[in-house]
């Protein structure tokens, strides 16, 4: 990519191995960043984005951590900083996709997800902050979905933890403005990423007014434009990328 204005910059991106993270993080380096590759536990897919980043001339490092361990987050983003020298962008994109009836839900299953979702959130957000105050600003972008005004079956722990994962978004970026740091939260449409559905269910579009699924290099985009200079200005938000489908 020509346009290099993250240059100088370093981005973290949890979940990155796969699907949309990849797709971000490969986005956020051709733009001249630095970037840090989060997986819990697919670290050889992890090692293949970073490869793909280096071989396109950019620079990146593979981090294995569970974002639900606030030690391992901590040791995580002391290791980026030490390797790179700063952090500017924190991309929440780590997520586990999960269909119970409710009636049959456990309270651990409930737990485990709204764990990853709200409390890796903040276990990143506050070791991350730091780092960015000192840089003079950044830019934290959570993945949420449409699922979380809108409520789904079967999904009810998923709509929750979106739901909270959007609150967060709104209350840190009228704390985190006067640092300079804008924060918002991207909500994916129905993607073309192979995760959570077969074929015949994915080929279905019949909800989605523009005629098609949502590709991970479309969130990417508009990921790697919040972190740019032209997204500045832009903080709090909720950014439906998905072809006009939402209902609420």
């Amino acid at each position: 990519m020509a346009d290099k204005e993250l240059a100088g910059k370093v981005g973290l991106v949890t979940g990155a191995s796969r699907n949309i993270g990849r797709a971000i993080a490969i986005a956020i380096a051709g733009s001249g960043a630095a970037v840090a590759v989060n997986s819990r536990s697919s670290k050889d897919d992890a090692d293949k984005v970073v490869q793909e980043i280096r071989q396109a001339g950019g620079q990146a490092e593979t981090y294995m951590a569970d974002i639900v361990d606030p030690k391992a987050v901590g040791a995580m983003v002391e290791g980026v900083v030490k390797r790179f020298g700063r952090l500017d962008f924190l991309v929440l994109n780590a997520s586990v996709r999960k269909e119970t009836p409710f009636i049959d839900m456990s309270f651990d299953e409930w737990r485990s997800l709204i764990s990853i979702t709200l409390d890796g959130s903040f276990h990143c957000v506050k070791a991350c902050l730091p780092h960015m105050i000192k840089a003079g600003s950044g830019s934290i972008v959570t993945i949420g979905g449409m699922t979380a005004l809108s409520g789904a079956k079967r999904r009810v722990h998923g709509s929750v933890g979106k739901h909270g994962l959007y609150g967060m978004t709104r209350a840190l970026a009228k704390e985190l403005g006067e640092h300079k740091i804008n924060v918002n939260c991207i909500a994916p449409g129905q993607m073309n990423t192979p995760r959570g559905a077969d074929r015949a269910v994915r080929a279905d579009v019949s909800g989605v007014p523009m005629g098609r699924r949502v590709e991970p290099d479309e969130i990417a985009s508009i990921t790697r434009f919040l972190c740019g200079p032209g997204g500045r200005m832009i903080s709090g938000q909720l950014i439906y990328v998905d072809g006009g489908q939402q209902q609420f």
